[in-house]
């Protein structure tokens, strides 16, 4: 086992969810904003048009409308990212003479809250643009949404690496779509993420075989070229990636539809070197294929975030208020084991002034750090055997956003095969820790 994984274990919690909420689901799309995820189609049984938000402060899904003409129809094996404000959503339509959608591309206005027409126009009317296709990858990088490979009907897997401008709305044709050129191949069901100036896209399908091929094209060149490293993961589809700090985070999938792993796989882009994630003591990661990952917290803020978010901290206190993960006192495990860190109103969340270490079996404060606390909601890091409290005493609840600001590093894997009919999604989360 590679030294990282030594230092970084992994500690996952099943979050439950209360009504409403979307039911389960796999080969669905979500992205992070903001401090909330959103989630829109895939499948139970049959394909879904369900478009939900959920807020990671408040513990809260709200579903949002997909019914209106600018909307996307079902879809599965969609992709869709965030952008200052905007989603952007690609593919995944039922291929049928039904359809009443011919483009493949919808934006949803999260400002607006609504779903609204595509702006600008071709350059010229021979300008192309994709077609519709499933399992795909997307990513941004800069100011464009970078798209690559997918199952297209009738034609298989497809090479093609396709651009769009967001300030222009102009598709174009990267290197490596051409038949016989250097790089991933013909793929679909594979990963893809960004660091700095390069896009990785790990595994998937080509054609019917799975693969374990690593690839980084670099944009400043326009070149690909091949990872060759050492203990890297087995081949996998229906897998799911992220990058955290210098990391990318690689979960589940498999060799197969039947054969879900729950993995978690670290690339460490500084050493250019993987490791597996070894997982804390009482800690079991849900077997899942076709799920969706996403991370929350400071560590993953890119340039998808909103213009704001570059200054997450003024002289006001921002208390973490998280419903989310009150701490569950079956938990706490035997006296002294959890070191209490607690946060006056005057406090801001960055400062981590520690005010009192009382007896974790007692479960409250005494005396002064009683009265400055009022009623507070605690998050606890099982990993490092910390919890936090923070005050939540006269905090507007339009302040959701700037707290979601300051939440821990958190890793979210939602829905994913083996999914259970009727109930609500599948929602793991880990906290990052010692990394």
């Amino acid at each position: 086992m590679p030294a990282m994984s030594q230092t970084s274990n992994s500690l996952w919690t099943a979050l439950l969810q209360s009504s409403p909420s979307p039911c389960d689901r796999y080969k669905h799309a979500c992205c992070s904003y903001d401090g909330s995820v959103y989630i829109l189609g895939g499948r139970d049984t049959s394909c879904l048009r369900d478009f939900w938000r959920y807020s990671v402060v408040r513990n809260e899904w709200t579903e949002l409308s997909c019914t209106s003409e600018a909307a996307p129809e079902e879809l599965e094996e969609h992709s869709m990212v965030a952008y200052k404000g905007v989603l952007y959503v690609f593919g995944g339509m039922l291929d049928s003479a039904y359809t009443k959608c011919k483009c493949a591309l919808w934006v949803f206005d999260i400002a607006k809250q609504k779903w609204v027409h595509c702006q600008g126009k071709p350059r010229s009317l021979q300008a192309q643009a994709p077609t519709n296709r499933k399992g795909h990858s997307a990513v941004v990088m800069g100011s464009a949404m970078l798209l690559y490979g997918g199952f297209v009907d009738m034609k298989g897997s497809s090479q093609d690496f396709w651009s769009l401008n967001f300030d222009t709305m102009d598709w174009s044709l990267l290197n490596g779509s051409q038949k016989g050129s250097l790089g991933p191949g013909p793929r679909h069901s594979h990963s893809a993420v960004v660091y700095q100036d390069c896009m990785y896209v790990f595994g998937g399908l080509k054609g019917l075989r799975e693969q374990r091929d690593f690839w980084k094209w670099n944009s400043t060149s326009h070149v690909w070229s091949i990872l060759r490293t050492r203990s890297a993961p087995s081949k996998l589809t229906g897998h799911s990636a992220v990058v955290y700090k210098d990391s990318m985070l690689v979960f589940g999938g498999g060799e197969s539809q039947n054969s879900p792993k729950n993995c978690l796989w670290r690339y460490s882009f500084t050493t250019q070197t993987w490791g597996e994630v070894a997982t804390h003591p009482g800690s079991v990661a849900p077997n899942k294929i076709h799920h969706c990952c996403t991370g929350l917290g400071p560590s993953y803020e890119s340039n998808t975030s909103s213009p704001s978010s570059s200054s997450r901290l003024d002289n006001k206190p921002r208390p973490f208020n998280n419903k989310c993960f009150p701490t569950p006192l079956t938990f706490l495990g035997s006296e002294g084991a959890i070191e209490l860190e607690t946060f006056s109103p005057d406090k801001c969340y960055r400062s981590l002034l520690k005010c009192s270490e009382p007896d974790s079996s007692k479960q409250g404060l005494t005396g002064k750090n009683a009265q400055d606390t009022g009623n507070c909601l605690t998050f606890e890091n099982k990993c490092l055997k910390k919890q936090w409290s923070f005050t939540q005493e006269d905090l507007p609840h339009d302040e959701d956003e700037d707290i979601a600001k300051h939440l821990p590093d958190l890793l979210l894997i939602v829905g994913g095969r083996p999914c259970t009919s009727h109930s609500p999604v599948s929602l793991w989360h880990m906290t990052m820790t010692d990394w």
